[in-house]
């Protein structure tokens, strides 16, 4: 396979392509990187028109499962097939313009299930069943060195696919993160330590381990009502059995310095301005605060835009980072509520005179 790699950004618009071009096409990719999230993001959100994706995991279907079973028909005396449920019917497929056939999982399946899966893609059938004709079909799979349980794909299955391999960034999971309500911890703590968004190694015999999926998952686990007042045993056994052991010890460590920080809504509220001398120096924390500041900061801005009450806020937290955060750090502020948030609003008309100033005197040059 080659090792030519693109990040989900880049393999968006490849994947969007080649579904417009009704053209099957294989995502490669380690476990837990967000193939399927991808494709449902494009079925949903990028792909023209009213849409449907069916996701399908080959690896736990029997040949049946796609090919249908078969009965006798009483009235011809002949063998027929009843389709399977899970493929889409000519009724379902008049009901939208496009219905996406993902086929998750395609490597991992018994060679006889993807003898089935090779018809349906070579052919567009399978037995008596036909697929129609605004169904395009998207598969996605680990590779063989992932450690996964894989099976050689035939070669003339492998030539009807398109095939990219992606990869893990962090820039656009965090661009996702933001717009999906990830706690804002994991993603405080990952913009400090993006090198543990995922670490992966196959060749270790460990159950969990850091991946955009797990990380999602250690995210629902702190939202959910009793995490907070569990034991610190308890918490850091629950986050391990999703991140594994050591980053666990590490992420909720980072937890406890943050958990030392002022109230976002305070200092959106201007009734916080400096922070304590201990926790300044800990740069891990101060990512987490950014990105609370930015979460609460996006709230107030979606219900009100960028008058009244959001205009208040901004001038205080902009203060507050002047005086509390290196010029990096109010950059990456900056860029989280404009870029991540995509939250718009004019620096000169919206920041008071002497914050406009200081802007312009510190920190224009690190936004070059």
């Amino acid at each position: 396979m080659d090792t030519l790699t693109s990040r989900p950004s880049e393999v968006k618009p490849i994947v969007l392509r080649a579904m417009q071009a009704h053209r099957p096409i294989f995502i490669w990719g380690p476990p837990g990187i967000g193939k399927s999230e991808l494709v449902e993001d494009i079925t949903y959100n990028e792909l023209p028109g009213n849409n449907l994706m069916i996701d399908m995991r080959l690896a736990l279907m029997e040949p049946t499962d796609l090919r249908g079973y078969p009965f006798r028909n009483p009235d011809t005396n002949q063998m027929e097939w009843a389709p399977a449920a899970d493929l889409p019917t000519e009724e379902m497929a008049e009901a939208y313009d496009n219905i996406i056939l993902f086929l998750d999982e395609l490597n991992s399946a018994p060679p006889s299930v993807q003898a089935a899966a090779y018809q349906l893609v070579l052919n567009g059938k399978i037995g008596q069943y036909v697929l129609p004709k605004n169904v395009k079909i998207v598969a996605a799979g680990n590779r063989e060195t992932d450690r996964g349980v894989t099976f050689r794909m035939p070669a003339p299955l492998a030539n009807r696919f398109r095939h990219i391999n992606m990869d893990v960034n962090f820039e656009d999971w965090q661009q996702w993160a933001v717009n999906n309500d990830v706690h804002p911890d994991v993603v405080g703590y990952l913009s400090f330590a993006k090198q543990d968004l995922f670490q992966f190694d196959a060749k270790t015999s460990s159950q969990s381990f850091p991946t955009p999926r797990s990380w999602v998952f250690t995210s629902d686990m702190l939202k959910i009502d009793g995490f907070e007042q569990a034991g610190s045993k308890e918490q850091k056994a629950e986050v391990a059995g999703a991140i594994g052991e050591g980053m666990a010890i590490k992420f909720l460590e980072h937890r406890k310095i943050a958990s030392k920080l002022p109230k976002p809504e305070d200092v959106i509220e201007g009734k916080v301005k400096t922070l304590d001398s201990k926790v300044a120096k800990e740069i891990s924390a101060k990512y987490s605060l950014v990105v609370s500041l930015a979460y609460e900061l996006n709230d107030i801005y979606q219900k009100d835009g960028v008058e009244g009450p959001f205009k208040d806020a901004i001038n205080n937290v902009v203060e507050f980072s002047y005086d509390n955060f290196e010029p990096e750090m109010v950059v990456f502020f900056l860029r989280t509520i404009m870029k991540d948030y995509k939250i718009v609003f004019n620096l000169r008309t919206t920041l008071k005179k002497d914050l406009q100033k200081t802007f312009q005197d510190r920190y224009v040059k690190y936004i070059a």
